[in-house]
């Protein structure tokens, strides 16, 4: 069987996450511990407890996701469950890589602590936000935003029929009247501290670049599949240059997939929080096998 783990992004988090791990394992809880200390606030208690409206502020929600699905996927290693692949949608590429062995636990956290601040900062300096087209295909979508003269482009490529577009505010909301009017079937609003994978993210990019350059990121045991070009990768400089892209360039998540299955992969495995991945490639392809890792009684089952 070819295996892939798929770590899921910014949407997935809910009040609660994790607090079943740290009842249950002696990794969580150290991991935890050391999370509190890095993070500088207790992401614990924020993660367990809430309130939703602070558990969704990026500079926690992206912490929290990277925590949950390494944890989990770490167990399922020691447990013998070993993919061949990974891939993670947007802050997940960065558990991806760190379940496929290119840094640990601390260093990925550290990385996406600037990550998650520089985006929430990025969007409080240049404002902007993001919508979910339901029901056109991706070249009617990406000439919606080409034809709008504010900044406004494809995010994410999700699945067929569902692009997420990101931008300024204006751009943004010119970019969903233009896809009602030409037969969307649902245009919705997202809420977002910013314009996440979108040009506006520049001044993160610069920050998050810095950061990354100044760590030891090694080559990765197998292929994480990245974000940017939704092609396989294992070399560090292939690691770095697409964990610096991907905050202004879009997700091409519904290519990755595809790519994934094509390369052999037979059995997709969502390794963290939610279901939203494994409801993405069943509206890929009805026929791709998913399933997914939450939680510590599903840890049990996997």
């Amino acid at each position: 069987m070819e295996l892939a783990f798929l770590c899921p992004g910014q949407g997935s988090q809910k009040v609660g996450m994790g607090q079943d791990l740290f009842e249950n394992s002696n990794l969580a809880i150290s991991y935890f511990e050391t999370a509190n200390e890095i993070l500088g606030v207790d992401i614990q208690d924020i993660m367990f407890n809430g309130p939703e409206e602070t558990l969704k502020q990026t500079q926690y929600t992206q912490p929290a996701l990277y925590i949950v699905s390494v944890i989990i996927g770490k167990i399922l290693l020691e447990n013998g469950i070993k993919p061949t692949s990974a891939a993670g949608h947007s802050l997940g590429e960065y558990s991806a890589y760190a379940l496929a062995g290119a840094y640990d636990f601390e260093t990925g956290l550290k990385l996406v602590k600037v990550r998650a601040n520089s985006m929430q900062k990025s969007g409080e300096e240049q404002p902007g936000t993001m919508a979910a087209i339901i029901g056109l295909d991706d070249e009617s979508v990406q000439n919606i935003t080409e034809n709008i003269t504010e900044i406004v482009v494809p995010a994410n490529f999700n699945s067929p029929g569902q692009v997420v577009i990101s931008g300024e505010i204006d751009a943004v909301n010119s970019a969903m009247n233009s896809a009602k009017e030409k037969g969307a079937r649902m245009v919705i609003p997202l809420k977002v501290s910013g314009a996440f994978h979108s040009p506006l993210m520049t001044s993160a990019r610069e920050q998050l670049a810095e950061m990354i350059d100044s760590i030891e990121i090694m080559d990765s045991m197998i292929p994480v599949y990245s974000n940017v070009s939704a092609d396989p990768i294992t070399q560090t400089d292939e690691i770095k240059d697409a964990m610096i892209s991907q905050l202004e360039r879009p997700v091409l998540w519904s290519q990755t997939i595809l790519n994934m299955a094509t390369n052999g992969v037979d059995h997709f495995m969502e390794i963290g929080t939610g279901r939203v991945l494994q409801g993405l490639c069943k509206r890929i392809d009805r026929s791709l096998v998913t399933s997914g890792v939450e939680n510590w009684e599903q840890i049990g089952n996997a």
